[in-house]
């Protein structure tokens, strides 16, 4: 007993940041950018930046930290997550839920009142939708969680825009539609990695419930969905040849990875191809910046 509260008691504030997920919020604010900057044709607000990006960061950190509270058991069966404060006990999870609702108030109050309501009620509805739809309800009861949950995941480009803005459009839709389709074959391609862990710890995703073979072939067929929908911002005009050609390598790439989860010769083509699809991600959304300041300047 004693040794069970040392451990409690043994965090840090590393582990504060760590129950925010850092580098997936990066990855979300980077798309959140990405969107204040297509909102506008010359440079978006430097207050609506500073304090979108801010507000988004914070409520985003107190959402992954309301993921790890609901999930610390679940995470503690899993060799990738075990090592996690609460999963790993030690920090104590009255700890980590006021730290989450700090986060998440904190980031919301920032966005009524330095940004616009808008903004803030689709964050709302966003951290509500990872943290406790998604994380509570659609991991445990559905293969198709990604799917559904995915909504949530997919918001930053929207945020972003209506932090400029405070309307919404059919822009901003499409670039959520990009994030939406590219989740799938992103996250289904570490699920197949971590087939076992999840099935130890009775999670029912893809791979558990369909087998691997069904779940490569999906891979491959989001994909190509992904694909589709990422040609759609020239295809309707809102970037240009800059944007094609960049986002048509950046398929190809894309797309040689699942094509190689989809043969399940290479049994280090599902990790490789998760961690590529986080630069593609990127990429894409820096090809669409790229090619509006490309044109902005001419």
């Amino acid at each position: 007993m004693q040794l069970g509260l040392h451990e409690s008691a043994a965090w840090t504030w590393r582990d504060l940041l760590t129950l925010c997920k850092p580098r997936v919020v990066v990855v979300m604010l980077a798309c959140a950018l990405v969107g204040m900057a297509l909102a506008t044709p010359s440079l978006p607000s430097l207050t609506a930046v500073v304090a979108g990006l801010a507000g988004i960061g914070l409520a985003a950190g107190g959402a992954a930290a309301f993921n790890h509270v609901v999930d610390r058991r679940l995470d503690a069966m899993m060799l990738r997550t075990s090592q996690r404060p609460l999963a790993s006990q030690r920090m104590p999870t009255p700890l980590a839920l006021g730290w989450a609702t700090l986060l998440s108030v904190a980031g919301i109050s920032l966005l009524f009142w330095q940004v616009n309501a808008l903004t803030a009620w689709l964050t709302l509805g966003s951290l509500i939708g990872y943290a406790l739809v998604y994380t509570a309800f659609l991991k445990r009861a559905t293969p198709q969680n990604i799917v559904i949950g995915g909504v949530a995941g997919a918001a930053p480009p929207l945020l972003g825009w209506t932090a400029v803005t405070g309307q919404l459009g059919p822009e901003p839709l499409l670039l959520v539609l990009i994030v939406f389709a590219w989740t799938p074959p992103h996250f289904w391609a570490l699920a197949i990695h971590k087939r076992d862990e999840y099935a130890r710890a009775g999670v029912p995703m893809l791979p558990v419930t369909h087998g691997e073979a069904f779940t490569r072939l999906q891979v491959w067929l989001y994909g190509w969905l992904t694909v589709a929908v990422t040609l759609l911002p020239f295809a309707i005009g809102m970037s240009g040849a800059v944007y094609l050609l960049g986002v048509m390598a950046l398929n190809l790439r894309f797309m040689y990875w699942n094509w190689k989860v989809w043969r399940g010769v290479d049994a280090k083509a599902p990790l490789a191809a998760f961690w590529f699809s986080i630069r593609y991600i990127l990429g894409v959304f820096g090809v669409l910046l790229l090619d509006h300041y490309a044109a902005f300047w001419r």
